[in-house]
This record gives structure tokens, sequence and C-alpha cells, in this order.
């Protein structure tokens, strides 16, 4: 139902994005969810994050967080984005807008006052010194693919 595709973005990287489809003439609406219960803490969701965005293995640069929980060993909690539009809400530049379900942030508009990481719900916006912009979820599903218990899940809905 969902195919992926390769898009640019305008300061030149690439993104490998789902496109969504329409089924019974609806049009879904992406979206991850986390299933804590199953999540090993591997980590690999990150690097599979990092790599699909900036093409490295940097967990660092990752736009998703992995936390375990103590005391309790093997308890983990995933930190995802949920697309709530918060941070394009904030920012005072109009830098983030939403395009094809994902809030995305346009490099020549953001001036880096980083108030939309303070205005993420989720801590899910993150900051990387080699980066001009916040690091944010652009729904091209790299986790969710990799990780191998299914601890994340794209759904479309519609």
């Amino acid at each position: 139902m969902r195919n992926r595709t390769w898009i640019q973005r305008s300061s030149g990287t690439w993104q490998n994005s789902w496109q969504n489809t329409k089924v019974d003439g609806e049009v879904l609406r992406l979206e991850l969810r986390a299933v804590h219960e199953r999540c090993s803490g591997c980590r690999a969701c990150e690097l599979a994050c990092a790599l699909a965005n900036f093409r490295e293995m940097n967990p660092a640069k990752s736009a998703l967080g992995i936390e375990g929980r103590f005391p309790a060993p093997g308890d983990y909690r995933v930190h995802l984005c949920d697309q709530c539009g918060a941070c394009a809400e904030a920012c005072p530049e109009d830098a983030i807008a939403l395009q094809n379900e994902a809030y995305l942030i346009d490099p020549d508009l953001c001036t880096g006052c980083l108030t939309c990481v303070d205005a993420c719900p989720h801590g899910v916006m993150y900051v990387h010194a080699s980066t001009e912009t916040p690091i944010k979820c652009t729904l091209c599903g790299a986790c969710a693919e990799i990780c191998p218990r299914g601890a994340i899940v794209m759904e479309g809905g519609a």
C-alpha cells in the first residue's frame, strides 16, 4: 500500500520516505507508534534513522530516543515524534511546516533559535554540533523497518 521513494531536501541531502497512497478512495495518514514492551534496547532504530537521514551511523543524529528504565533491566521506553505540530507553532520564523504528513524544517528559513526544541512535548527534537538546524523526525520509516521486534510500527489510517 505504501511505496518508498527518495526525496531531495532543499539542503541537498536525500531522504528515504514513505509515499502515501489511497485505499478505497481514502488517503492514509501515516504515523509512528511505539510498542514499549517489545523494545529490547538494541538501538538499531537510532542507527537506521541517522543512516536514512544523514548517511551516517551516528545515533546522536537520530530523531528518536530509547530510554532504559531504572531499576528494571530490560525495560525500555521508545520516544517518538507524533507529528503534533508543537514545534511548528512555536517557530517564530515559520521554518517548520506540514508536508505530506510530517512537519519538516526548512533549513533556508531556520535561524537556529531552538525554540522548537524547547516546545517539543516529547523531547525528540535534538541539536547536534554538526547540523545547522535541529534534528526532527521526517516520517521516513527507517526505524520501523529495521526494528527486529516490532517495537516501532508505521501505521496508516484514514
